[in-house]
């Protein structure tokens, strides 16, 4: 998002948290990248170059900053805003697909070469898509070590390395210390069997209006929701799995419980989604608010958020008025007890279409072409094929009604604030 250099100065001379995760700030001198916010004392400008991601900052050399920890950061949001090759090659990586397919899995996806995806990934972000999923398993690495007990071997495998010794050398690499220093230094972590993590976001933050909508919408065994906490079930590529979600100061606090720990990275992805955990809510409510109509909502309700997905199958399925549980859970979590159905054990064309591959509903799709894909389809309509579009690919400016031209380029926002009122 801010690609001139003088201005991304500003930002880490003023420690401004907003752009944390927006790009990376790496110091020539010692060779450590960071946060724009990072505490340490601010760089000479002329030491300071400014990288796209943190894997561009490892492919030119440089090791995360162990004081501000980089990796730990709300993601950028221009991931959401952007409908492009880059964009939707970036959201795929981070659901784990060139771990699981590799990079001709992620280009079949995309519809391209994996030269061409190399190519405009790395002329984009300065890392190609081995690269940014080098990154992607560092960081899940570093969350295993920080939060189980696992032995580093079994972190290996669950992180996605191809062996101990590949996962010793990136650690080292990456994070400058060793793994047995890294657990050493390591938090307390909660319950046995399960994960607990901390997943940041940029204030302000509407929980109570996301808390709002999962609660209405609610399926009994699939999802559980309070005043403070959502829990749900989770169909992730290796195995089940179950989350709870309770909002807090800065973060929300993410215990997950997962039948294998190669599906850390992809869980965690797709929560921040369900999220939205990633936005911009100062640059969205600074615009809306000065709308006559939208303006007094958006002011008594900050921070509001876009509800994701954690899976385009299912939430297209829920909108068509599928909501009955499916199987239950090998191990039951609370009143968490069921998944939901597979597109195969629902009745109806469109899970069919989803069942045989002919009907695809992820977040590596083009918004435009899902849109106008969905849309088109027998049963399912203008209205849901938006709806879909804007929770499965977080896209922030999708039209729901005519005459909302007024509230580009955050349309999907302002249908949020709308349907609160209503």
């Amino acid at each position: 998002m801010l690609l001139d250099d003088e201005l991304a100065y500003r930002a880490v001379a003023a420690r401004d948290a907003r752009f944390d995760g927006c790009f990376i700030l790496a110091v020539r001198t010692t060779r450590v990248y960071c946060r724009p916010s990072c505490p340490a004392v601010t760089p000479k400008r002329r030491n300071a170059e400014f990288h796209r991601t943190a894997a561009a900052a490892q492919a030119a050399g440089y090791r995360a900053c162990r004081r501000c920890l980089p990796d730990a950061v709300p993601g950028s949001p221009e991931w959401n805003l952007r409908a492009d090759l880059a964009a939707r090659a970036v959201r795929l990586i981070s659901d784990g697909v060139v771990e699981r397919e590799g990079v001709p899995g992620l280009a079949k996806r995309l519809g391209y070469s994996e030269r061409h995806v190399t190519r405009v990934l790395t002329a984009e972000l300065g890392a190609g898509p081995l690269a940014l999923a080098r990154a992607h398993r560092a960081h899940s690495a570093r969350l295993l070590i920080e939060t189980t007990d696992l032995s580093f071997s079994d972190v290996a495998f669950a992180a996605g390395f191809a062996g101990v010794r590949q996962f010793n050398d990136t650690i080292r690499s990456v994070f400058a210390t060793t793994p047995s220093a890294m657990r050493a230094a390591r938090a307390t972590t909660g319950p046995a069997g399960r994960i607990t993590l901390r997943l940041p976001y940029r204030p302000p933050f509407d929980a109570a209006g996301l808390l709002a909508h999962f609660r209405a919408a609610a399926i009994p065994g699939v999802e559980h929701v309070t005043d403070t906490r959502y829990a749900r079930s989770l169909r992730l590529p290796h195995g089940e799995a179950t989350v709870r979600l309770e909002p807090a100061d800065g973060h929300v606090r993410c215990a997950l419980r997962l039948t294998d720990l190669r599906d850390l990275g992809s869980a965690v992805n797709r929560v921040r989604r369900l999220m939205d955990l990633d936005a911009d809510p100062v640059a969205v409510d600074g615009f809306l608010s000065a709308d006559p109509v939208l303006g007094p909502r958006v002011r008594s309700r900050p921070g509001a958020r876009l509800p994701g997905s954690v899976d385009g199958a299912e939430t297209l399925l829920r909108a068509l008025g599928h909501t009955a549980p499916g199987e239950p859970l090998a191990h039951p979590d609370g009143e968490v007890t069921h998944l939901y159905p597979r597109p195969a054990e629902v009745d109806s064309p469109v899970a069919r279409a989803l069942a045989d591959g002919s009907l695809r509903v992820d977040v590596g799709r083009d918004a435009d072409e899902l849109r106008a894909e969905l849309a088109a389809f027998p049963g399912v309509g203008p209205r849901v094929a938006a709806t879909v579009v804007m929770r499965v690919l977080g896209a922030p400016d999708i039209p729901l009604t005519e005459d909302d031209d007024a509230w580009r380029p955050w349309r999907s926002y302002a249908a949020v604030h709308l349907g609160r009122t209503a």
